[in-house]
Protein backbone atom coordinates (compact mmCIF):
# COMPACT_ATOMS: atom_id res chain seq x y z
CA UNK A 1 0.00 0.00 0.00
CA UNK A 2 1.19 3.53 -0.81
CA UNK A 3 0.18 6.58 1.18
CA UNK A 4 0.97 10.24 0.48
CA UNK A 5 2.34 11.74 3.69
CA UNK A 6 3.72 15.21 2.98
CA UNK A 7 4.89 17.79 0.52
CA UNK A 8 7.87 20.04 1.29
CA UNK A 9 8.61 23.66 0.44
CA UNK A 10 11.54 25.83 1.47
CA UNK A 11 10.73 29.03 3.36
CA UNK A 12 12.82 31.92 4.66
CA UNK A 13 10.98 32.87 7.83
CA UNK A 14 9.51 30.16 10.02
CA UNK A 15 7.29 32.42 12.12
CA UNK A 16 5.81 34.29 9.16
CA UNK A 17 5.13 31.09 7.22
CA UNK A 18 3.61 29.21 10.17
CA UNK A 19 1.36 32.18 10.92
CA UNK A 20 0.26 32.42 7.26
CA UNK A 21 -0.78 28.76 7.08
CA UNK A 22 -2.53 28.92 10.44
CA UNK A 23 -4.39 32.17 9.75
CA UNK A 24 -5.40 31.27 6.19
CA UNK A 25 -6.05 27.51 6.34
CA UNK A 26 -6.03 26.50 10.01
CA UNK A 27 -2.91 24.33 9.64
CA UNK A 28 -1.21 23.70 12.97
CA UNK A 29 2.34 22.68 13.82
CA UNK A 30 2.33 18.95 14.56
CA UNK A 31 6.09 18.47 14.74
CA UNK A 32 9.27 20.52 14.58
CA UNK A 33 12.74 19.07 14.11
CA UNK A 34 15.65 21.44 14.69
CA UNK A 35 19.08 20.58 13.28
CA UNK A 36 22.33 22.53 13.11
CA UNK A 37 21.85 23.93 9.61
CA UNK A 38 18.10 23.57 9.01
CA UNK A 39 14.72 23.16 10.69
CA UNK A 40 11.77 21.07 9.53
CA UNK A 41 8.28 22.16 10.56
CA UNK A 42 5.33 19.86 9.86
CA UNK A 43 1.89 21.43 9.52
CA UNK A 44 -1.45 19.62 9.27
CA UNK A 45 -5.16 19.91 9.85
CA UNK A 46 -6.71 18.00 12.74
CA UNK A 47 -8.88 16.22 10.14
CA UNK A 48 -6.02 15.02 7.89
CA UNK A 49 -2.89 12.90 8.07
CA UNK A 50 -1.29 14.69 5.09
CA UNK A 51 1.32 17.24 6.17
CA UNK A 52 3.00 20.27 4.68
CA UNK A 53 6.69 20.28 5.55
CA UNK A 54 8.36 23.68 5.75
CA UNK A 55 12.15 23.58 5.48
CA UNK A 56 14.09 26.54 6.85
CA UNK A 57 17.76 26.56 5.85
CA UNK A 58 19.38 28.63 8.59
CA UNK A 59 22.15 30.11 6.42
CA UNK A 60 19.68 31.33 3.77
CA UNK A 61 18.86 35.04 3.74
CA UNK A 62 17.67 35.59 0.16
CA UNK A 63 14.38 34.47 -1.39
CA UNK A 64 14.33 31.16 -3.22
CA UNK A 65 14.10 31.14 -7.00
CA UNK A 66 10.92 29.16 -7.61
CA UNK A 67 11.96 28.59 -11.22
CA UNK A 68 9.60 27.64 -13.99
CA UNK A 69 8.92 24.06 -12.90
CA UNK A 70 6.90 24.60 -9.74
CA UNK A 71 3.13 24.58 -10.23
CA UNK A 72 1.09 24.95 -7.08
CA UNK A 73 -0.27 23.34 -3.96
CA UNK A 74 -4.06 22.92 -3.86
CA UNK A 75 -6.46 22.81 -0.93
CA UNK A 76 -10.20 22.16 -0.87
CA UNK A 77 -12.43 24.23 1.42
CA UNK A 78 -16.11 24.08 2.34
CA UNK A 79 -16.75 27.82 2.07
CA UNK A 80 -14.70 29.51 -0.65
CA UNK A 81 -15.99 33.02 0.08
CA UNK A 82 -15.22 32.68 3.80
CA UNK A 83 -11.62 31.56 3.17
CA UNK A 84 -11.21 34.33 0.59
CA UNK A 85 -12.37 36.88 3.20
CA UNK A 86 -10.11 35.37 5.88
CA UNK A 87 -7.13 35.55 3.53
CA UNK A 88 -7.91 39.16 2.64
CA UNK A 89 -8.29 40.09 6.32
CA UNK A 90 -4.87 38.51 7.01
CA UNK A 91 -3.37 40.72 4.27
CA UNK A 92 -2.54 37.67 2.17
CA UNK A 93 -3.89 39.26 -1.05
CA UNK A 94 -6.02 36.48 -2.55
CA UNK A 95 -6.76 36.59 -6.27
CA UNK A 96 -10.26 36.87 -7.68
CA UNK A 97 -12.64 33.93 -7.36
CA UNK A 98 -12.86 32.13 -10.70
CA UNK A 99 -15.93 30.20 -11.79
CA UNK A 100 -14.26 27.79 -14.23
CA UNK A 101 -16.95 26.68 -16.69
CA UNK A 102 -15.41 25.66 -20.02
CA UNK A 103 -18.16 24.58 -22.41
CA UNK A 104 -20.75 25.94 -19.98
CA UNK A 105 -20.32 23.24 -17.32
CA UNK A 106 -18.68 24.10 -14.01
CA UNK A 107 -15.46 22.24 -13.39
CA UNK A 108 -14.45 24.20 -10.29
CA UNK A 109 -14.64 27.47 -8.35
CA UNK A 110 -11.31 28.63 -7.00
CA UNK A 111 -8.87 31.42 -6.33
CA UNK A 112 -5.10 31.55 -6.03
CA UNK A 113 -3.07 33.03 -3.22
CA UNK A 114 0.69 33.31 -2.71
CA UNK A 115 2.34 32.31 0.54
CA UNK A 116 4.99 34.66 2.03
CA UNK A 117 7.69 33.02 -0.12
CA UNK A 118 5.76 33.35 -3.39
CA UNK A 119 4.50 29.78 -3.74
CA UNK A 120 1.09 29.61 -5.42
CA UNK A 121 -1.76 27.90 -3.56
CA UNK A 122 -5.02 27.09 -5.32
CA UNK A 123 -8.01 27.25 -3.01
CA UNK A 124 -10.85 25.16 -4.45
CA UNK A 125 -14.49 25.05 -3.38
CA UNK A 126 -15.58 21.60 -2.21
CA UNK A 127 -17.79 20.24 -5.02
CA UNK A 128 -17.78 17.81 -7.93
CA UNK A 129 -14.50 15.95 -8.27
CA UNK A 130 -13.17 17.99 -5.33
CA UNK A 131 -15.87 16.86 -2.89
Amino acid sequence: MTKLVHSMIRVLNEAVSVQFYYDTFGLEVVDRLDFESFTLIYLALPTSTFELELTVNKSRDTPYDLGDGYGHLAVVVDDLEEVHAIAAKANSIPGDIVDFCPGGERVARFFFIKNPDGYQIEVIEKAGRFA
